[in-house]
């Protein structure tokens, strides 16, 4: 690398539904001047274009988005078409990826796995989508599932039980946004962009 250019950077953020991974992963590319790509948004594109209507917030846990992700258990294309195009924005560099698929078939990158309690990510979708508890619990129960079926036919890994790829598993459990964000700022720049801490 010549002198003056600067190291790219890729940075995977994965975690189960309800976790958090989305909000701060585009805080940190906003941060750090880096692109961000969502495999999440990626899907819900290919799912307009078979007519489906992704436009409500929390739209993964509606009856249509169940339907969809059931399409995705019998037809492995789309997310084939998704992780193909994520594999090449993560081979140019210099992007925040927030994927379930990126960290075991991306080589490099910096990694992080955000692990949160089932109760925990209930809690956060009830009062993001506006739903209560119950229903909360429920969907994450389905969509927990499938998608991991989704993963093991296609690629052989546990989303949730593999961590073999991350470099760090930072427990959000009691942390806010904020606070997360924060922690992830201090490791970028510490671990990804080796800044020492000033005296």
């Amino acid at each position: 690398m010549s002198r003056g250019k600067k190291k790219a950077i890729v940075i995977c953020i994965a975690g189960l539904t309800g976790c958090g991974k989305s909000t701060v992963s585009r805080r940190l590319a906003k941060k750090y001047g880096l692109k961000h790509l969502s495999g999440g948004t990626a899907l819900k594109k290919l799912a307009i274009e078979m007519g489906y209507q992704p436009h409500e917030i929390g739209w993964w846990e509606t009856r249509e988005g169940v339907k969809f992700l059931k399409h995705r258990l019998e037809d492995p294309k789309f997310d084939k078409q998704v992780d193909e195009q994520l594999l090449k924005w993560a081979e140019r560099g210099n992007v925040v990826l927030d994927s379930w698929t990126m960290p075991w078939l991306f080589k490099g990158g910096f990694k992080v796995w955000f692990e949160a309690s089932p109760k925990v990510r209930c809690r956060r979708l009830a009062k993001r989508d506006g739903i209560s508890k119950k229903e909360a619990m429920e969907a994450i129960n389905e969509k927990d599932e499938k998608t991991r079926r989704i993963y093991y036919d296609l690629y052989g890994f546990k989303l949730g039980e593999d961590f073999s790829p991350f470099n760090l598993i930072l427990d959000v459990n009691l942390l806010d946004t904020e606070e997360v964000f924060k922690t992830l700022c201090l490791v970028v720049d510490r671990l990804v962009l080796g800044k020492r801490p000033q005296a």
